[in-house]
């Protein structure tokens, strides 16, 4: 969420970060909104304190038993006049809207380093690494040959309808594997250094608001009879795990990790990867969050990037990393990086991981602050959170990458301890 103050003192910066998202220019508005807004609360004080003062004087007169008189009279009909008054001011103040409100629909503003960019087509390719495997037969989709391997999409399509899957047998492990092979990268002693948690996949209102899931994407969520929502990423939970605390500054940065089912109801993105196993309504991810100071949110992109990009690299699995331009962000993002793995089937690089620097936007919205050492005040900490990876994804990456002429798929090398001597899957 944005800060006021800051659109106060940078009312041109702020609408031109805007102008870059794609939207017109909001300050004049934001402001004139949060000065009458002001106004009316401040006519609203001063009436209900010239209430409470009348009525005073009415009461000392009546308990003196002059309740009856001109002067009493002329205190009473002043009181209601301003009890009339208190009530249309309060009135106005009610449908006059929050500024909060206002300010929590607006995107976070991208950094100067972020190029320009309505879509996807402005996006930078930053590098790749990895040669595509040169095949001696035409490689398939994963959609056409992964079914005879136990990637079974009509029996969960009896139970549960289009965009969920059934996994049997070696394709169940293997996409098992992968989830643990991930967590133990980015956790052993020789990982990224992030710490292992079990979180809620079920959040309040105010958790779904705190990582900006509320109120822009409701329709990509789904919720329970008793109002709680399914978390679509583990951000949400981890993310919040430091809503409205004051850390110490010795206590950033903060790294942690999570393996969760993600369940989203895919709402925006009818018509698009209808086939196979790329955009489900559930599915398994690995998520890095970091929650740490503002001088240290700049270095924590590159390492959380680089911490997903070695995944890929130890499957060996050929990716490229894309810079977003600011019209592809996400919602929260001020800078984003995209991981696209290559797919042989489809001849073309997918997304698979993205990698965010939130600045002090969602701990806004959570009031998560830390305090500098050697200062009394607190600071809003800056949140980053990336993907490391999207397992299913990965599953698709890998048997695409390592299918064989047969129908079979080899067992990565890395994957091998998680997989009890299975080598391959076999049709």
């Amino acid at each position: 969420m944005h800060d006021i103050r800051f659109i106060r003192e940078n009312p041109a910066a702020f609408d031109a970060g805007l102008m870059r998202r794609g939207l017109a220019p909001m300050a004049d508005a934001l402001l004139n909104f949060d000065i009458a807004r002001r106004g009316l609360q401040t006519r609203i004080e001063n009436l209900r304190a010239n209430k409470k003062q009348v009525s005073a004087f009415f009461g000392q007169l009546a308990g003196q038993g002059q309740g009856h008189t001109e002067e009493a009279g002329r205190f009473r009909d002043e009181s209601i006049q301003i009890a009339q008054e208190l009530g249309v001011a309060e009135a106005q103040f009610e449908t006059a809207g929050d500024l909060d409100d206002s300010l929590a629909a607006i995107p976070n503003i991208p950094l100067a380093d972020v190029p320009d960019g309505a879509d996807e087509s402005g996006n930078v390719e930053v590098k790749r690494w990895g040669t595509p495997r040169a095949f001696d037969f035409t490689p398939q989709e994963h959609a056409d040959f992964a079914p005879a391997l136990g990637l079974d999409f009509e029996t969960a399509a009896k139970m549960s309808g289009a965009r969920f899957a059934f996994l049997r047998g070696g394709m169940a492990r293997l996409e098992r594997a992968l989830g643990a092979f991930m967590l133990d990268m980015q956790t052993d002693a020789n990982g990224a250094g992030y710490s292992e948690c079990a979180t809620p996949l079920l959040v309040r209102d105010e958790a779904a608001f705190g990582t900006t899931q509320l109120p822009k994407f409701r329709d990509d969520l789904f919720q329970t009879t008793d109002g709680r929502w399914l978390i679509s990423t583990a951000e949400m939970s981890l993310t919040n795990a430091v809503r409205e605390q004051i850390l110490p500054e010795s206590a950033l940065p903060i790294r942690m990790t999570a393996l969760t089912p993600c369940f989203r109801s895919e709402a925006g993105s009818a018509g698009r990867d209808t086939r196979g196993y790329i955009r489900q309504h559930q599915f398994w991810k690995v998520e890095l969050v970091s929650i740490v100071t503002p001088e240290q949110s700049k270095a924590e992109l590159e390492r959380k990037t680089r911490a997903a990009e070695s995944v890929l690299e130890a499957l060996d699995l050929p990716y490229r990393r894309m810079l977003l331009c600011a019209g592809d962000m996400g919602f929260a993002a001020r800078k984003t990086f995209d991981l696209e793995v290559w797919l042989p089937g489809q001849d073309t690089y997918r997304e698979i991981s993205s990698c965010s620097d939130c600045g002090d936007f969602q701990a806004r919205r959570m009031n998560a602050r830390y305090r500098p050492e050697g200062s009394k005040g607190t600071t809003f900490v800056h949140t980053l959170n990336g993907s490391g990876l999207a397992v299913g994804r990965a599953l698709v990456a890998v048997l695409e990458n390592y299918q064989q002429a047969n129908g079979s798929v080899i067992i990565p090398d890395v994957l091998r301890p998680y997989m009890g001597g299975m080598t391959k899957l076999t049709p």
